[in-house]
């Protein structure tokens, strides 16, 4: 019993005599830590070090999945978007490829999916990507396997970046980042905007547009 107290004295001793400050840098530390998109959330770790890291990660999705994976995802997707809103407005500009079928002359972008897969060209489209996925997981393999490999990078535009500095390559990394999110808000907005005017033409002001807002008003 007398040793119990003793300990206990000893303990409250070692807590008296400990720095006043401690709790102080606990709280400016966490503060610190707190995320810059959304200040009220802490900031996840998994993210420091990657281009474009503004803390934005409020699923907690990079404490699952390995980050480079998930930048891959990202960069692939953003890269996706960009092409597919350019070659969606095209169509609806009138762009067409040389030998189309007389029959498709009137097609939409929103109308010309139901026609292409009876045709049997979507059903080729989705051989050929699933092929260039098949080849391009090797990379992706290899990258999470610690060969070091760049998320995203095919060795495609590497000249672009040649006698670049960190800095400025980093800068160019972010605006490819940048666009390619812009351009995943903006294809999902150009496919609503287009069904929802009746499949017309860029940019999307059609008759039922006009209805809406005359119901609206």
């Amino acid at each position: 019993m007398k040793t119990c107290a003793a300990l206990a004295l000893l303990v409250g001793s070692a807590a008296a005599f400990a720095p006043a400050s401690t709790g102080r840098a606990s709280v400016a530390l966490n503060a610190a830590e707190k995320s810059e998109a959304l200040p009220m959330l802490p900031a996840p770790q998994n993210l420091k070090g990657y281009v474009g890291d503004v803390g934005f990660d409020p699923l907690r999705i990079s404490d699952y999945f390995p980050m480079d994976y998930l930048r891959e995802a990202e960069i692939k997707h953003g890269r996706i978007c960009m092409l597919a809103w350019t070659g969606f407005v095209a169509v609806d500009l009138g762009l067409r490829i040389p030998g189309l079928p007389q029959e498709w002359e009137g097609l939409t972008s929103a109308t010309a999916h139901d026609p292409l897969v009876s045709y049997g060209s979507l059903g080729n489209l989705l051989v050929w990507i699933g092929m260039a996925e098949m080849v391009s997981w090797i990379g992706v393999s290899q990258m999470l396997q610690g060969s070091g490999r760049a998320p995203g990078d095919f060795g495609l535009g590497v000249g672009l970046l040649k006698g670049k500095s960190e800095e400025e390559v980093n800068r160019m990394k972010l605006r490819e980042l940048k666009n390619g999110r812009l351009a995943m808000f903006a294809f999902s907005g150009v496919v609503t905007q287009s069904v929802l005017t009746g499949g017309g033409g860029f940019p999307y002001t059609g008759e039922r547009v006009l209805e809406m807002s005359t119901f609206l008003n």
